[in-house]
């Protein structure tokens, strides 16, 4: 076994040009003539380099590779190794950039008749900053090569986008590379394309020394050269009636892709459909793009970039009901999305549209009516967001990805053949009660394989709030076609008589669901889970400190399969989405992340966790398992803008997160208290 290590670039953009190096015998070093494939990783854009040629992007950019017998050996490489480059001028600045990933155009009814119809246009812009995934585990692999073939073992979410990337880079048919996902300690989108890359650097290195390479980052690496939340700039140009019912939404939406395109194609996707929130309205003009920074490339996180675009639309409806002197729960009220209305993109909301259920739900549960009066003019404030998730793959994707799911009949019960991974949240234990429901067996008669590509089918990543609905639903077919199949025997008896046998179902949209890539238009997602967030918090009047003080979360997900493990999810995300909201501040100093160590990005831990009550709608979604809808996503979109207007409460104007206490200080500097707080 060897140990890989990776060279990187210690600037934001220039040329290479020269390579030196001087290492002894015993070190096996790679770069990009060493690749075989396409020298890019495989995912959507073709634009990444697995290994840097000439050209630099970002800060820790891959250059060259080295693996050592001894891991001790490669701690000071950069003694032996040095890189001349010419530097070139970054730009940092999304809006300076003139390279964009992706342009995204979204438009309903006359917009111009919507703001004639208004009798107040309120403006407003809203920033949020990276995030970083913070997963327990940092990214590692192990590479093993053998006749022709690589197999790679690794922490993953999504082990047939390895597949895919290995295949590619390595030349490979896909029946010689097989990747096994291992278990893995979190991902929350950190683990989606990013191990992609280091799987096709571990595999280089394998090649090319012929023995088993392993590469783990340690925390610092993982902080620096890995992706994380897009950053945004969200305006809205809002027109409304004295009475506040809403006329016309003019959003334009820009996202930091960093250095290489990634995801940012479908983050922007997903962020500029939600960019509207829950709320009706028959004008609605939304432009998005991402656009190319010098810093390192940005990707899949919780969410995906639903949190930007609505904390934008949450925190600017708060200012609206401040400014037209409305309560901001009657205005939402008022506005919100009933059965039967159209989102943004002209889809049709059924029956399970749930955005006043959650909303009177919460009020009711956290007082918010009293507290909001009795806390007027102190340092305790309350506030609250209203807010949708589409569960599953954008438009057409989960089409196109053509998931697969099998069922293999065992002598005790079934085993599920799936490539949806374990992460913690659970997936194991939800497809085997998915199952043994379906079947009508206990649920230990049940075995789940590993996500193992050699074995398992390609069932799509796990991402997208679709792990339960997607693929639960395929395995609720697949039990419902064995059960017929068994008739009257028992698996023990079937498979005594007949043997084993294995049944597989593929996705196949919905009837009557319909989408458009070139207009953007119709049904973006087959359900939406809906959830209301209510944020209750003090303020330090001196250090500016922020407290939360208790948090209500309630959530509309279709059916709740295992509701223990729900609440989970909902807990977890919202303390996700208030280290968001708060202490969680990437800083960035010429395109390096400058406090790569948690002694200084600071995430929430269960000490710092505020009371939580969490309740649980359901409204049964026909096209999901038993009627569930996602839940994993949906949790850390709304606690941001909740605790933003709860700030405002308490008189400060904040439109940009974290709203750390030097933020809040300055607030108060420059701005003296909103209106909301007296």
């Amino acid at each position: 076994m060897l140990y890989g290590a990776t060279v990187r670039s210690s600037i934001p953009r220039g040329t290479i040009t020269a390579r030196h190096i001087s290492l002894p015998d015993g070190y096996t070093v790679a770069d990009h003539r060493d690749i075989p494939g396409p020298n890019y990783v495989a995912l959507i854009d073709p634009d990444q380099p697995c290994l840097a040629v000439d050209e630099i992007r970002h800060v820790a950019e891959p250059l060259l590779l080295v693996a050592h017998a001894d891991k001790d050996a490669l701690l000071h490489l950069d003694t032996r190794i040095s890189i001349e480059t010419r530097n070139g001028t970054p730009t940092y600045d999304p809006e300076a950039s003139d390279v964009c990933f992706k342009k995204i155009a979204i438009d309903k009814g006359d917009l111009d008749a919507g703001f004639k119809a208004a009798d107040v246009i309120v403006d407003g812009e809203y920033r949020t900053a990276h995030q970083e995934q913070l997963y327990i585990e940092t990214n590692g692999v192990i590479a093993v090569p053998g006749d022709g073939r690589m197999t790679v073992y690794g922490s993953m979410q999504c082990p047939y986008y390895v597949h895919r990337a290995l295949v590619v880079l390595l030349a490979l048919p896909p029946d010689k590379v097989r990747v096994v996902q291992t278990e893995t300690g979190g991902g929350f989108g950190g683990k989606e394309e990013y191990p992609s890359i280091l799987a096709c650097h571990a595999a280089i290195l394998a090649r090319k020394a012929g023995r088993p390479v392993k590469m783990i980052y340690d925390r610092v690496e993982d902080l620096l050269a890995t992706t994380k939340r897009h950053p945004s700039i969200v305006r809205h140009r809002t027109g409304l009636t004295r009475d506040g019912r809403l006329t016309a939404m003019d959003i334009d939406v820009i996202m930091d892709g960093g250095a290489y395109a990634t995801l940012s194609a479908v983050v922007l996707s997903r962020g500029v459909i939600h960019a509207a929130g829950p709320y009706r309205c028959d004008h609605i003009r939304i432009r998005g793009r991402a656009m190319m920074t010098h810093t390192p490339p940005n990707g899949a996180f919780r969410g995906f970039g639903a949190p930007q675009t609505l904390f934008a639309i949450e925190a600017h409806i708060d200012r609206i009901a401040e400014q037209l002197q409305i309560d901001p729960v009657r205005l939402r009220e008022q506005n919100a999305l009933r059965p039967g209305d159209t989102t943004a993109t002209g889809q049709q909301l059924g029956r399970d549209a749930s955005a006043l259920a959650v909303l009177r739900d919460a009020v009711k549960r956290s007082r918010f009516h009293q507290k909001r009066k009795a806390w007027a003019g102190t340092n305790r404030g309350i506030g609250l967001s209203l807010f949708l998730h589409g569960s599953g793959f954008t438009g057409g994707g989960e089409v196109k990805l053509a998931s697969k799911a099998s069922l293999e009949l065992t002598p005790r019960g079934a085993r599920i053949l799936v490539a949806s991974t374990e992460i913690g949240q659970g997936t194991r234990t939800m497809h085997a009660q998915i199952v043994a429901d379906a079947l009508g067996l206990p649920y230990d008669a049940i075995d789940v394989h590993e996500a193992d590509t050699a074995f398992v089918p390609d069932s799509g990543p796990t991402v997208a709030s679709r792990t339960c609905m997607i693929v639960g639903k395929l395995l609720e077919r697949c039990a419902r076609d064995m059960r017929r199949r068994l008739g009257t025997l028992t698996p023990a008896q079937y498979y005594k008589k007949h043997g084993a046998f294995t049944v597989t179902s593929q996705y196949e949209p919905p009837p009557g669901l319909q989408w458009s890539d070139e207009t953007y238009a119709g049904d973006a997602y087959g359900s939406y889970a809906w959830g209301c967030n209510v944020v209750e918090l003090e303020v330090d009047p001196v250090t500016f400190d922020v407290t939360p003080l208790n948090v209500t979360a309630v959530a509309e997900i279709g059916k709740a399969i295992h509701p223990m493990m729900a609440i989970g999810q909902i807990e977890g995300g919202t303390a996700q989405g208030i280290g968001y909201a708060l202490t969680e501040e990437v800083v960035m100093k010429d395109g390096r992340m400058a406090n790569a160590q948690l002694t200084n990005y600071i995430i929430p831990t269960p000490l710092d966790a505020a009371p939580m009550d969490v309740g649980l709608l359901e409204r049964p979604y026909a096209h999901g398992p038993f009627g569930a809808k996602g839940v994993g996503e949906m949790p850390i979109d709304g606690p941001a803008p909740a605790v933003i207007n709860a700030l405002r409460h308490c008189g400060f104007d904040i439109r940009s997160i974290p709203a750390t206490p030097e933020r809040l200080m300055r607030a108060r500097l420059h701005h003296g208290f909103s209106k909301a707080g007296t």
